[in-house]
């Protein structure tokens, strides 16, 4: 299902079993609010915000709360305390309840592309069953030029989950796309397991652990087992490098700037038909989980492309037995 928390909204999204249905929610709302929710996606806040600010000055109207919030939050998303603070008082005294903080989103500077490595949490086993999974990876990597795949809560990996590894290292490296691998020490741990030194088989294994030493920055191991690599398969192994480096810089860069959580994703800023891959991202976040929680506290705008590709996600999700909370969602 999908569930809507920490908003006063007119209607909510509830997946049934073959469909995202939409259901009235709230009073007071109805046609006016979805004009005004029609105008601001189209990018036309003024004609909102006249609009709203007549629905609650005319005392023939019965404007609910839902109706007041949306001119609140307009206020906020367009960086006008002045107005919202001469609002909040007449809010307070209408529904006898204590009015929203000011908090200025227009301020709030969208992050440069450059900036945003997708971080995708790889749990389960890594194995033909993730096939799907790394499609999407390899779309979000070339969309994005970087990707952060963590693994710590990998349980298991096989000789075509290696190799499905090993396939998305070198198409990046083709892609000329940074492939970061945080927590690759669990990898690593599982694959110590199933090599056997002398023993020439399970080849994809063996350059995979190599791979994820060298991302764990584990040189005297990487050493070690590449030696044994030689030995065993009569053959150069790759050369050590530390990219361990790189993704102790991506890790502290990316901190404070990304919210997403395990089982969790953001949407923020102003997504469009041109910059929907957050939402795409949804897919791949979701891949080994039953719910996920999506963060949208500093979305401040959804056109209706993105809407479209958002209600497709949450639909394709919801036959696949998933759970979408979207938490902060402005009215």
């Amino acid at each position: 299902m999908v569930d809507f928390s920490g908003a006063d909204l007119s209607h909510a999204l509830l997946a049934t079993a073959d469909q995202v249905e939409v259901r009235e929610g709230g009073a007071g709302l109805g046609a006016l609010y979805e004009e005004a929710a029609v105008l601001y996606a189209n990018c036309n806040a003024r004609e909102a915000e006249a609009l709203l600010e007549a629905a609650v000055g005319d005392p023939g109207v019965a404007a609910g709360e839902g109706l007041w919030m949306m001119l609140l939050d307009l206020y906020q998303l367009t960086g006008q305390r002045e107005r919202f603070e001469s609002r909040v008082l007449d809010y307070a005294t209408r529904f006898e309840r204590s009015p929203p903080p000011w908090v200025n989103l227009a301020s709030t500077a969208p992050r440069r592309k450059s900036e945003v490595v997708p971080l995708i949490n790889l749990g389960g086993s890594l194995s033909a069953a993730a096939e799907t999974q790394f499609q999407q990876l390899t779309l979000i990597g070339q969309r994005s030029g970087a990707l952060r795949i963590d693994m710590k809560r990998l349980k298991s990996v096989d000789d075509t989950g290696c190799r499905m590894l090993l396939d998305l290292v070198r198409q990046f490296a083709l892609d000329r796309v940074k492939l970061l691998l945080l927590n690759a020490g669990q990898l690593a741990t599982l694959l110590e397991k199933q090599i056997e030194s002398g023993r020439a088989e399970g080849r994809e294994r063996w350059l995979a652990l190599l791979e994820a030493l060298q991302h764990a920055g584990d040189e005297q191991r990487f050493e070690d087992v590449a030696l044994e690599y030689a030995i065993t398969f009569e053959e150069s192994p790759p050369s050590w490098e530390n990219k361990a480096a790189a993704v102790a810089v991506a890790v502290a860069s990316s901190a404070g700037e990304e919210r997403e959580s395990d089982g969790g994703a953001v949407l923020e800023g102003e997504l469009t038909s041109a910059n929907s891959d957050s939402i795409r991202n949804l897919v791949a976040l979701a891949s080994d989980s039953k719910a996920i929680e999506v963060e949208c506290g500093q979305l401040r705008r959804l056109d209706f492309v993105s809407a479209g590709m958002l209600f497709n996600v949450l639909a394709s999700l919801q036959t696949q037995g998933k759970t979408v909370s979207l938490r902060n969602v402005n009215a």
